[in-house]
């Protein structure tokens, strides 16, 4: 295992900074974007129609993504989802009709994408780096608290969105994104691979028309180890389908929650309250350290199907408690997932193989996104 050649990396500030970035990446006045799009007139079938794009997007650039920051540098394609996002952000400012809120989904999907992998491999070779690999199941949860309150928090803003308007909201949004990008730059890239294999790699890459034949490299051998390792591959694709079916209950609940009856102002304290679920998962992953995988799926499954139940009953503190219910599960759920896949994937790959998860995360978001706007549009 090779050593970073940065004399000057220090974990901790390493560690620190994934968290500043973690929360400023978070924060927003349009985390509620779902109801500000419907504020704008838009219809749920659209609203799901431009999930659809988001999801298509990712389809494509998650596993590419995932190569590159294996290839070029984790703290490259961060810096490159930063920018994404501002343009995201900028592109919404300028909207006026359906068609650029439609465009400015892509920019916010690469930047999804080049954060997805490349953040969470940072921060676990860095660890490697120090022998400390075994507390990143406790770093991952902090993140999933830091990513649900910041989240939380923004949603909590959905009434002063409104207020403001959505191009000032957006505005504001990139300008949050530049001081991520800021903080993004101060990381430290870490390498935890053989060194031939790291000379190969700085080879290899110095040579643009080297690029495609790299990519189809890293894909193959990356799906040789999920052959191999079916088990890994399980893991992923019953993670990611209990994961969208938590994340399209949250999305739409925020337009369904004002069709029951709440008012703009109080809307942000229900769905922040409901991201707060997060934040107990996240806890309590950590004290069940013992409890076997298969027992701790079963009743997250359960967590997150109560949460879509509650959701029918119309009741707007029922539907708040079932958002609240099915957070907790899908993050709970989320963070055993990730740590048992951190521990089965090879450093070399790990940004990659992080991005097939979430790539399958998108196809079956991709497929459930337009039926939940359906679903959740007539019920």
């Amino acid at each position: 295992m090779s050593k970073n050649s940065n004399k000057s990396f220090n974990l901790v500030r390493q560690i620190r900074t994934l968290y500043i970035t973690g929360v400023l990446g978070n924060l927003s006045l349009t985390g509620a974007w779902v109801v500000i799009l419907a504020a704008r007139g838009f219809s749920l079938v659209e609203i799901g129609f431009a999930e659809t794009l988001f999801h298509i997007t990712s389809l494509i650039c998650e596993i590419p993504s995932g190569m590159l920051a294996d290839i070029y540098g984790r703290k490259k394609m961060l810096a490159l989802g930063n920018v994404m996002a501002i343009v995201g952000d900028l592109v919404m400012v300028f909207s006026t009709d359906f068609w650029l809120v439609a465009l400015s989904m892509p920019f916010h999907a690469m930047a999804y994408n080049f954060a997805s992998g490349s953040g969470e491999a940072l921060a676990y070779d860095s660890m490697k780096l120090e022998n400390a690999e075994a507390g990143y199941e406790r770093y991952n949860s902090n993140q999933s608290i830091i990513y649900r309150v910041a989240t939380g928090v923004s949603t909590l803003m959905a009434g002063l969105a409104l207020y403001l308007g959505y191009r000032t909201s957006y505005l504001i949004s990139a300008l949050m994104g530049s001081l991520t990008l800021f903080f993004t730059l101060k990381l430290v890239e870490v390498r935890c691979s053989d060194e031939s294999s790291e000379v190969e790699n700085k080879e290899k890459i110095v040579s643009i028309r080297k690029l495609l034949s790299e990519l189809i490299r890293f894909f193959k051998e990356s799906v040789v180890f999920l052959v191999r390792n079916s088990k890994a591959a399980k893991l992923m694709f019953l993670n990611s389908f209990v994961g969208a079916i938590d994340i399209l209950l949250l999305f739409f609940l925020q337009s369904k929650l004002r069709d029951a009856g709440i008012s703009n102002w109080v809307l942000g304290p229900a769905l922040f309250i409901m991201e707060l679920g997060g934040v107990v998962g996240a806890k309590l992953i950590v004290k069940a350290k013992n409890v076997k995988y298969y027992k701790i799926f079963i009743i997250c499954t359960l967590g997150v199907l109560a949460g879509v139940l509650l959701e029918h009953t119309s009741v707007v503190w029922i539907m708040v408690v079932g958002g609240f219910i099915s957070s907790m599960a899908d993050d709970a759920i989320e963070i055993r997932t990730s740590t048992k896949l951190q521990d089965m994937f090879p450093s070399e790959q790990r940004a990659t193989l992080i991005s097939i998860s979430s790539f399958t995360f998108s196809v079956i978001m991709m497929i459930l996104s337009p039926l939940a706007g359906y679903f959740f549009s007539i019920w």
